[in-house]
């Protein structure tokens, strides 16, 4: 510290050399005695005038006095007086013109123009309304200046934050004048010197301030510390805070606010519990105390401590001011609680522009369209009090990234045009990238070229939005666009142009943006690195991802869960989860996306177990009220078969979003529980949720798979009429793969053909061609095979199909030729698989693979458990088989199915009771499912099977499915 308390020497040498210092002393206010009756009662009308916001009829009053008492003794101090009160009210009410005529008057009398209180309270004025040319013009007036003259033009550069000037007033104060600063001087000048980031100047200040014993003055220590940490001083703030002989509340907000801006989250909530603690509680916080830690709180996304400080702010009677319930309504939004924040908002009886743009900023970031739009109109419907600003824009257009919320974007454009709000650089560029997103890039493009000055955030803009529509090459384009221009590049536009080469999976444009990050020494920006990983990780190179990562000196909790999220998408589950354990070895603390990989990993392999696990763990980190998080835990408990654990945790949520809704409706809708999903469908919509895309596909999904074709087409005629969405391939996925296993394969060909707006995928026809072998529809399938042959010729599945629908009608010559065909093409269809999990370890089962361990032990069982079921009706059902072979043999294909390998072996490695839950590669056969059935009979057993489909709860006899799969 100690070299930081000497001045700079020029300074110094300046300040030995400064003559003697004469304390100035300022004349206090006089009590006055007057015979005269007006006398008497001037100072209480303007007083009372004032403090009614009565400025001009109080100046009135003043002018009537000054006429008529002129020639009395005693009337200069009245005067002087009542125009000081006047003074003070007009700056305070910032009435720039009354206080100008009040100056004239002054200046028009010699006595009242000599008299410092008023000359100062001129200058004070001026600065109070804004005008600190005016308190300079009117300090310059003046013949002789005092210290207080001196510091009220100083304070009125700072208040307007004119720092540069507030320096050059300094300087010229103790070179021009025999005043020395005092303890009011030096925080104005400190504060300048870290508004303008003169570090040396204020080293000198603080130098100054030693010199001149004022370094000990509470104010002038406060001043410093704050000076300090705007410069990222953090631990010559603390050492100067810990030096204080004395400290006040301000004094540990200051600091309080160093930790805070210099992110030190922890330091920061533990100095304010030593402040509590500090001399019996003898500090509490204030507004500015909340107003500091509670935006660490929500940068933190710490709702825990949150909400402690949110239970001060009620005990201590702060939760109404305006800043602290704009500050509660940012963290409860920031911390995923919308509700909260929004049940804050209402109960704020004055709301600013800052509340409503802080609600509706939360409602924006949980992409809530409805409620950002409503509050939107609300505002805007409230009349003139709160007035929509550039704010607002900023944080409502966020949401709107999706080509259904277009119509809700063009109307926040067209107000934005109508308020002239596009000419600010950050709107413009802000709608320019929402266009974008939402497919409309004619509007993007006709934004951007309306910006009348591009900078490179506005190519930024266009370059990043273009690079996360459908067509990713159009930002390759713009950036040569832009390079043409002649702005250069920076760390943003390269992440969007490895952003775009990510989406288009072209590792040859990647790696020439690679090439030119290594030549311009880019790679040490932590976000142009991790955008380098995404990129390798979507192009399917995870050696140079890993390799990358490892060389990655600094490894951010960004750059971990993009390798966790780059594993668990490209098929390693088990690799994201043991690169998730090695993230918590190395202390990192994992966020909301990092346990949504992991439920994903769980969901992904899958496994119970692990994913109780992440639940415990997400809930020993307070993590469960993250709707995120809840969304991610009630589809892996549905995807691991326990669709109850699922609602269980679904009915726990205390804030149920229309994301939890649309989790808990596809859970049941995958597992065919179409019932349920359809009360919870109506209960969603009862509780004031409206449904979206999301919905409408778990609803259809559940009608799916129960062959409820019906109420299936009577729900997508619903979404496009009632709530004007367009449905997607998705939804008519759905629908047609309905209609097509019902038998109604006429109406599912003309959805597909005639009534879609874009030209069916691969998967509409896959279905279209399973459906034509369940129902023998030859012709109509072989015409589909050709589509499908046509659009990807060395898609194995593609042949499988057309191979099993000839194997269904018996033509076995055609499935030869087929099957001689796929040869040719080295083309070979995946075997089943089927894995169970048994205490945390997962067993893989092949179909017809006798080598694995156990085998013998296994088809001994079985030979047991076909014995029992053979009593309660089985009979092999060998149609399953698609092979020309004799029935002898066929029946024994049949036994070697991978799901009856691991339905048995669970048999063997469990107890009596104990629920099996096995998962399978490919759709369960017909036979396979009859036979789990009469097992789960016999066995007195719960079997759930998940294959590539959905999902099978066999009981007593019984399928959850109804037979219909």
């Amino acid at each position: 510290m100690a070299y930081l308390l000497q001045p700079l020497p020029q300074l110094s040498t300046l300040l030995d050399s400064r003559r003697s210092y004469k304390k100035t002393t300022i004349p206090h206010a006089v009590a006055v005695t007057s015979s005269s009756t007006n006398g008497q009662d001037l100072l209480r009308r303007v007083s009372g005038l004032c403090e009614t916001g009565n400025l001009h009829e109080s100046f009135r009053v003043i002018e009537e006095f000054d006429r008529e008492e002129r020639s009395t003794s005693d009337a200069f101090l009245l005067l002087r007086e009542a125009l000081g009160l006047l003074l003070q009210a007009s700056g305070r009410r910032k009435d720039i013109h009354l206080g100008r005529k009040i100056h004239q008057l002054v200046s028009e009398s010699t006595l009242l123009s000599n008299d410092d209180v008023l000359c100062t309270r001129v200058i004070t004025m001026y600065s109070l309304c804004g005008s600190p040319d005016e308190s300079r013009s009117a300090f310059d007036a003046l013949l002789k200046k005092n210290l207080f003259q001196w510091n009220a033009v100083i304070s009125s550069y700072s208040r307007n934050e004119l720092y540069r000037d507030v320096i050059e007033m300094f300087i010229k104060m103790i070179t021009e004048s025999d005043l020395s600063p005092d303890n009011f001087t030096f925080p104005c000048v400190v504060k300048a010197c870290a508004g303008v980031s003169e570090v040396r100047v204020g080293l000198a200040v603080h130098g100054f301030a030693v010199k001149t014993s004022l370094v000990d003055d509470v104010f002038v220590s406060n001043a410093l510390v704050s000076f300090y940490g705007a410069h990222g001083f953090v631990s010559d703030a603390l050492k100067l805070f810990e030096m204080m002989p004395e400290r006040n509340l301000v004094s540990w907000n200051s600091m309080i606010r160093v930790f805070s801006d210099n992110g030190f989250s922890e330091e920061c909530f533990l100095l304010l519990g030593k402040m509590m603690e500090e001399d019996d509680g003898a500090f509490m916080p204030d507004v500015a105390t909340l107003a500091t830690v509670l935006p660490v709180c929500a940068r933190e996304r710490d709702i825990g401590v949150g909400k402690c400080v949110h239970g001060w702010a009620v005990k201590l009677s702060l939760d109404k001011e305006l800043v602290v319930s704009n500050a509660l309504t940012d963290m409860y939004s920031k911390c995923g609680c919308v509700n909260d924040a929004q049940i804050i908002f209402k109960l704020n009886s004055n709301k600013n522009v800052v509340s409503w743009n802080t609600m509706i900023g939360g409602f924006s970031a949980v992409g809530d369209v409805h409620g950002t739009f409503d509050l939107l109109r609300q505002m805007l419907a409230g009349g003139e009090d709160v007035r929509a600003d550039e704010v607002t824009i900023l944080n409502a257009v966020p949401v709107c990234f999706d080509e259904s919320v277009l119509p809700s974007l063009k109307e926040l454009h067209c107000y934005s045009l109508k308020q002239e709000f596009v000419h600010d650089e950050l709107v413009a560029n802000a709608f320019v990238a929402s266009y974008a997103k939402c497919g409309a890039l004619s509007y993007a493009h006709r934004v951007f070229c309306s910006i009348r000055s591009k900078t490179v955030n506005s190519w930024n803009a266009l370059i990043g939005g273009y690079s996360q529509s459908s067509d990713p090459r159009l930002s390759l384009e713009a950036y040569l666009q832009m390079k043409g221009s002649g702005l250069l590049p920076d760390l943003f536009t390269i992440s969007s142009l490895l952003s775009a080469c990510s989406q288009l999976k072209s590792l040859h444009l990647g790696k020439e943006v690679h090439g030119f990050i290594i030549r311009n020494w880019l790679e040490r920006d932590s976000f142009v690195y991790t955008s380098l990983l995404s990129l390798y990780i979507h192009c399917g190179e995870l050696s140079t991802a890993d390799v990358l990562f490892d060389r990655m000196e600094d490894k951010t909790l960004v750059s971990w869960n993009t390798m966790v999220n780059g594993y668990l998408h490209n098929g390693f589950p088990e690799r994201a989860l043991s690169l998730f354990r090695q993230m918590v070895l190395y202390g990192v603390q994992p966020c909301e996306i990092s346990m949504m990989s992991v439920f994903g990993a769980c969901s992904l392999l899958p496994s119970l177990q692990l994913g109780r696990e992440a639940h415990a763990y997400a809930l020993k980190r307070l993590l469960q009220d993250n709707a995120f998080i809840a969304c991610s835990v009630i589809d892996m408990y549905a995807k691991n078969g326990s669709v109850t654990q699922s609602l269980k945790v679904f009915d726990g949520l205390k804030e149920k979003g229309v994301a939890s809704w649309n989790a808990v409706i596809m859970g049941y809708g995958v597992h065919g529980l179409a019932k349920e999903a359809i009360q919870l469908f109506e209960e969603m919509q009862r509780t004031g949720h409206s449904p979206d895309e999301l919905t409408f596909l778990g609803v259809l999904t559940a009608c799916n798979h129960s062959g409820l074709v019906h109420e299936g087409v009577r729900y997508l005629d619903q979404m496009k009429h009632s709530f004007g969405m367009k449905p997607k391939l998705k939804h008519y996925a759905c629908v047609i793969d309905m209609l097509g296993r019902a038998g109604k394969l006429d109406k599912a060909l003309k959805i597909a053909t005639e009534e879609m707006s874009e030209e069916p995928d691969v998967g509409i026809w896959n279905s279209l061609l399973s459906s034509c072998r369940i129902h023998q529809n030859l012709e109509m399938g072989e015409d589909i095979a050709a589509k499908l042959i046509e659009l990807e010729p060395e898609r194995t599945e593609n042949y499988v199909l057309l191979s099993n629908l000839y194997a269904g009608s018996g033509k076995w010559d055609e499935v030869r030729k087929v099957r001689q065909r796929m040869k040719e093409m080295s083309l070979r269809k995946d075997a089943g698989c089927s894995w169970i999990e048994l205490n945390g370890k997962v067993f893989n089962f092949v179909a017809g693979e006798s080598s694995s361990d156990g085998f013998e032990e296994i088809k001994s069982r079985w030979s047991v458990v076909e014995t029992d079921i053979w009593k309660l009706g089985y009979r092999p059902d060998t149609s399953s088989v698609q092979h020309e072979l004799s029935e002898e043999e066929k029946i024994e294909q049949l036994r070697g199915h991978s799901e009856k390998l691991a339905i048995t072996y669970g048999l063997i490695r469990t107890s009596e009771g104990t629920t099996l839950r096995v998962y399978k590669n490919l759709r369960i056969c017909v036979d396979c499912h009859n036979a789990a059935k009469l097992i789960s009979k016999a066995m007195e057993r719960e079997i759930v099977v998940r294959d590539n489909k959905r999902f099978h709860h066999f009981k007593n006899g019984f399928c959850s499915c109804g037979d219909y799969w």
